[in-house]
């Protein structure tokens, strides 16, 4: 009898595992993504963000989108995202590369250095040892920004769950 009952927990788990994944998802540009596991959703901190999740102790996982023909085209927002480190690009490991996931493209962004914080036109704080995992989906709808930042640990630690969240809704 016990069986029956240990099969039964089993279900019960699985299917609220799956119904808490799903409530997880976030919505942009009429795309449903799924986080990653332990991504800790979080209100958006200005109206350009979409999504805003808090990843391990002190990274930060942002998704903007502005809307279609908006917010530029990957190689200006790729050359904006390395300019966002003290260092030079040269400095920086900066890779960048393009691919197709499905019949979306996708250009994924990485650097390390010293990351210097704040807000677009504000003061900024330089945060050494820090890393960059960046993506630009190009949808129908205009292009949607994802942006880990934080230790670089925690991003490399992230950087297999950051891909599989830029990916998830069009796999």
């Amino acid at each position: 009898m016990k069986r029956p009952a240990a099969a039964f927990a089993a279900l019960a788990l699985s299917l609220s595992s799956a119904a808490a994944q799903d409530a997880a998802k976030f919505e942009v540009a009429g795309h449903a993504f799924t986080p990653a596991e332990g991504w800790e959703k979080q209100e958006v901190a200005s109206r350009m963000r979409a999504a805003q999740f808090k990843v391990g102790e002190g990274a930060e996982m942002v998704v903007f989108y502005f809307g279609e023909g908006q917010g530029g085209g990957a190689d200006a927002n790729v050359a904006r995202w390395y300019g966002q480190f003290k260092e030079p690009k040269e400095e920086l490991g900066a890779t960048s590369e393009t691919a197709e996931v499905g019949e979306i493209k996708v250009t994924t962004v990485s650097a390390k250095g010293t990351y210097l914080s704040g807000p677009p036109f504000g003061e900024k704080t330089p945060m050494p040892g820090y890393a960059l995992r960046g993506a630009i989906v190009d949808c129908p709808r205009g292009p949607i920004f994802f942006k880990l930042t934080g230790p670089e640990a925690e991003v490399a630690a992230a950087a297999e769950g950051f891909d599989a969240a830029v990916r998830s809704a069009f796999e």
